[in-house]
This record gives C-alpha cells, structure tokens and sequence, in this order.
C-alpha cells in the first residue's frame, strides 16, 4: 500500500472502515466491554477517534453525532436495547488487561 496514491489508500482505509461499523452492527452481542478486553477499543472509542480527526482536519463533529453514526442509533436507544450489565468474569478480565497495560 506504501506504493498506492493517497487518494486511493484513504478510499481503501475509508471502506474498510465502514465495513468495521457494519460488522460491529451486524454483531451487535459483542458488548463493548469485550472489545476492551480483547482488543483495547471499543464503538465510544472509534466515535471518539472520529471527532478527533474531524477537528483535526478544522471540521465540526460533535461525539453524540459521531457515535450514533458508529452505532447506527443514538446511544442511548442502543445502550437500552443491547448493552448487557458487565459480568464479575468481564470486569476482571478488563481490570487485568488494564493493570497489564500499566506495567508495560
């Protein structure tokens, strides 16, 4: 990809992307507190990398505004209608990944 225009390499990231967004729709059952633990990021982390970058390049993006776009919803409809209580197992797991990411 090093070799690609930028235009084409941005069109390429951009829809792979949308095709994370559609995916994490479509798997609606992964819970955030998942992703955390596996992969350190969750949908309020891309929303928050949204609103980065739009001010980053001098646009206008609110983060309630950006993760209904990543969740497909406002977040609240969403919370309520999927978000499951954390787990005793799940919050242990996401406490040990984060102390193990301290000590790194």
């Amino acid at each position: 990809m090093q070799q690609m225009d930028d235009a084409t390499r941005t069109e390429l990231e951009a829809a792979a992307f949308r095709r994370l967004l559609q995916h994490l729709d479509a798997n609606k059952d992964v819970q955030n507190i998942d992703l955390m633990i596996l992969a350190d990021f969750c949908r309020n982390c891309l929303s928050k990398w949204l609103v980065s970058a739009a001010h980053e390049r001098g646009a206008e993006l609110d983060y309630e505004t950006a993760r209904e776009y990543v969740y497909g919803m406002p977040y609240s409809e969403w919370k309520d209608k999927y978000q499951q209580p954390a787990t005793p197992d799940q919050l242990e797991a996401l406490e040990a990944r984060q102390k193990a990411k301290e000590q790194s």
